[in-house]
């Protein structure tokens, strides 16, 4: 399977579960040049959702995020795996996990309809470096 893996930072944000949150979070880091490549939203109870935020660049977030009087917690670290998508394509990706004895504790996956894909996955800290390593054997 063709895929790239690398280790990526991310932070997060509780709001009140309620609409226009995300977009309003959203909207003030694009007003500010501030670049992600994904994002996710969970809720954490019946009126609170966590956002997720993984910045291109973790400086210039928590540099815009501090002048706006935001407040965010991270940075954290998982891994973000791109590649051609393909029949078993996540099934290698958990297999090199598996043999280097690292536990996925959450993962977000989406295909991008025209052969690639993007995959998040979260591992517990002390185990970023190894997981990493685990791809390095190609």
């Amino acid at each position: 399977m063709r895929y790239t893996v690398r280790k990526v930072e991310y932070f997060t944000t509780v709001v009140q579960d309620e609409p226009g949150q995300a977009y309003h979070l959203l909207s003030i880091l694009a007003g500010r040049g501030v670049n992600l490549f994904a994002f996710t939203a969970v809720p954490i109870g019946p009126d609170r959702t966590q956002l997720t935020l993984f910045p291109e660049d973790s400086g210039r977030l928590t540099n815009e995020t501090n002048r706006a009087g935001l407040s965010l917690t991270g940075p954290f670290f998982a891994l973000l795996v791109t590649g051609v998508d393909a029949l078993g394509a996540l099934a290698d990706v958990h297999e090199r996990l598996f043999e280097a004895g690292i536990n996925v504790y959450a993962s977000y996956g989406i295909s991008s309809g025209s052969k690639s894909y993007g995959y998040l996955i979260y591992v517990k800290p002390e185990a970023i470096s190894k997981a990493v390593a685990a791809f390095d054997q190609e």
